[in-house]
């Protein structure tokens, strides 16, 4: 006879910063629910499990990348991911988290049914090597999975790269133990993993030269943070955490704003601070000054200066130009010089995905993303009792994930408060889209179609600005623009209720 199907209130895909957050929410603000964590890989952490290149660190402020509910007590603001790793593990184990994620366990597909409001999901669990798998059923689904592919990430063609006799290493797949003790380091790229790993490489590499298309921009961040290091001798640790906490989310919305208003003063900051390091304006203006806007692409952050401290002292350089193809003994540039390299490094950036690659239906009818519309940047229109974990591209992850931890929390109190079995937004016919990550980095613009859109004004946008939606996302209606017990356009037999 068959084993019964395990049947769980809430389904959460990841273990990781949005993962063990959410379940924490789900365990304090909605104690009376059954709810299980699935994670593919077999530790806690998710992308701070992952990456373990040299350096590799926050770069956002921990006081509001750590959960407001857990204090950072490290003293170093910008976290390394030893550290950052160590905290989601103590965070899981001390808040009860860790007992109910099981490990490697992937979400193959899921498929919504409106007949029964019931979520089946399809998981492989990897036994000593053995796959098996099984089903589950679940009322909500949240997927915490994040944006980035953990098995493949972007490499682009690199034209001879085959011939290059080297070492040729891609930072998500850093090799344990790896010695670039006394070696040419030629680092590809010019995005926040390139910001890292130059200035942490070059005390042990004989040179690291960082070889960049386009020019990014950098700033320098404290990496201890005086306001918040005095907050934590004059109070405990936890009234020390929130006031830090409220510090760092007024500081980088204030750059933010700055950046997006007045953006020919927020160029002249980021010269100004890069000037007082290096101390070269030619440097400047030939590799540290992009064709755009801050924050129309991603900001990089050197903590202390770190990375332009590593150009001004002679151990690492900076070159703008076009690869032409690799060599046997190096990389040939477009502009006929070559340099030599014994490590090359292919920081060329990371490949998204949705769901962790996993595919959604409803009714057997697939689920195409990017058809969607975003709903307070946490439901998804059209798919029914299911929850979309994301953060902010222009703040820390963590200050928008709690949110919409904290708004699924409030719509399943909704629900079980009037008798709904499902609920789903239905946006206005005709409403206008736009891509969900408004960032023009080529990352983004390449993984246009993974993501739901955004459509025009609240609640279908994904907001930027953490102090306008706290209390969007807190306090303004919970069904507003929602359907329960039916899914619209899909033929169910149940009684449509109106939509609120």
């Amino acid at each position: 006879m068959a084993s019964p199907i395990e049947h769980l209130d809430v389904a959460i895909i990841g273990a990781g910063l949005s993962g063990i957050g959410a379940a924490h929410r789900l365990r304090t603000e909605c104690p009376g629910k059954s709810f299980a964590i699935f994670e593919a890989r077999d530790a806690v952490g998710g992308t701070w499990d992952l990456f373990r290149y040299p350096g590799a660190r926050s770069d956002s402020d921990m006081f509001t990348l750590s959960y407001p509910w857990r204090p950072w007590t490290v003293p170093e603001s910008i976290g390394d991911q030893p550290a950052i790793l160590n905290y989601l593990q103590d965070a899981a184990e001390e808040s009860g988290v860790t007992p109910h994620i099981r490990f490697a366990t992937r979400m193959v597909s899921a498929d919504f049914s409106s007949e029964t409001s019931r979520w089946t999901l399809h998981l492989d669990t990897d036994d000593d090597g053995a796959t098996h798998r099984r089903t589950v059923t679940c009322s909500f689904l949240y997927a915490c999975t994040g944006y980035y592919n953990y098995t493949q990430p972007y490499q682009p063609d690199l034209p001879g790269l085959e011939d290059f006799t080297g070492d040729v290493i891609h930072p998500q797949f850093w090799p344990a133990g790896f010695d670039y003790t006394g070696k040419r380091v030629v680092v590809v790229g010019s995005g926040a993993t390139t910001i890292t790993l130059v200035p942490a490489m070059t005390d042990d590499a004989a040179h690291v030269t960082m070889l960049q298309r386009s020019p990014s921009y950098v700033v320098t961040v404290p990496r201890r943070d005086r306001f918040s290091d005095a907050a934590r001798k004059i109070l405990p640790a936890g009234p020390a955490h929130r006031v830090a906490r409220a510090r760092n989310v007024l500081y980088p919305l204030g750059f933010y704003q700055l950046c997006m208003r007045l953006p020919r003063v927020a160029k002249a900051y980021l010269r100004y601070k890069a000037r007082g390091i290096l101390k070269d304006e030619q440097q400047i203006r030939d590799h540290f000054t992009p064709a755009y806007n801050p924050w129309e692409q991603r900001v990089c952050a050197a903590p202390d200066g770190d990375f332009y401290r590593s150009l001004a002292s002679g151990k690492a350089s900076v070159v703008t130009d076009r690869i032409d193809r690799f060599t046997a003994g190096g990389v040939r540039l477009a502009s006929g010089r070559e340099l030599a390299a014994d490590v090359v490094v292919t920081a060329t950036g990371l490949a998204l995905q949705s769901l962790g690659g996993s595919n959604l239906s409803v009714d057997g009818v697939s689920v195409e993303l990017g058809e969607s519309l975003i709903y307070r940047g946490v439901l998804v229109s059209g798919v029914p009792n299911f929850g979309y974990s994301l953060g902010y591209t222009n703040a820390s992850w963590t200050l928008r994930s709690d949110l919409s931890a904290r708004y699924v929390c409030r719509l399943l109190k909704h629900m079980d408060r009037n008798g709904h079995t499902a609920a789903v937004p239905v946006p206005a016919s005709g409403m206008a889209r736009r891509p969900l990550l408004a960032l023009s980095s080529n990352f983004m613009l390449r993984a246009v179609k993974v993501f739901p859109r955004q459509g025009s004004g609240t609640p279908w946008t994904l907001g930027a600005n953490y102090l306008l939606d706290l209390p969007l996302v807190l306090l303004g209606k919970v069904s507003k623009q929602m359907a329960f017990d039916a899914v619209p356009g899909r033929g169910s037999t149940r009684q449509r209720k109106k939509v609120a």
